[in-house]
């Protein structure tokens, strides 16, 4: 049980760290404040950090880890560029990365409720990136 939760929750995570990255991507050529574009950079950094970890333990389990939901990822991506075409703003990336973070959150949260065998090292990179993409949302609330 515990070797099956824990592989179950890395694989979230990498999912989670993959659209986080990809999302920071899809807005980074919009951002016009540079103080903003810090706060993206470094927290895609953070992401890719933690994906190393991740990898590294779900090698440890043979495991290939797991993408992101298409359609999510998908709906994601309409939603950014329609958003964005509207009104191409500061505020208006802050908005989306925000909605983004509060529903990785909200996720990774329920996967480690979900999940209450995994070991403690599995548990301990899933609250860091709930942490990191919390830290996220606060760092851009003076965009919004």
């Amino acid at each position: 049980m515990i070797e099956q939760d824990t592989v179950k929750l890395l694989r979230e995570c990498d999912a989670g760290v993959k659209m986080g990255t990809a999302s920071i991507k899809d807005v980074e050529n919009y951002v016009k404040s540079s103080e903003l574009k810090k706060y993206l950079m470094d927290c895609k950094d953070e992401h890719e950090k933690l994906n190393t970890e991740i990898q590294e333990q779900l090698d440890r389990y043979k495991d290939e880890g797991k993408n992101p939901n298409p359609i999510a990822k998908s709906m994601s991506w309409v939603k950014t560029n329609v958003m964005l075409a509207m009104h191409e703003s500061d505020h208006t990336i802050a908005d989306l990365m925000t909605d983004g973070c509060n529903m990785g959150v909200k996720s990774l949260n329920r996967y480690l409720n979900q999940y209450k065998a995994a070991d403690e090292v599995s548990k301990d990179i899933t609250k860091r990136l709930i942490n990191l993409e919390e830290q996220l949302a606060i760092d851009i609330r003076g965009y919004l």
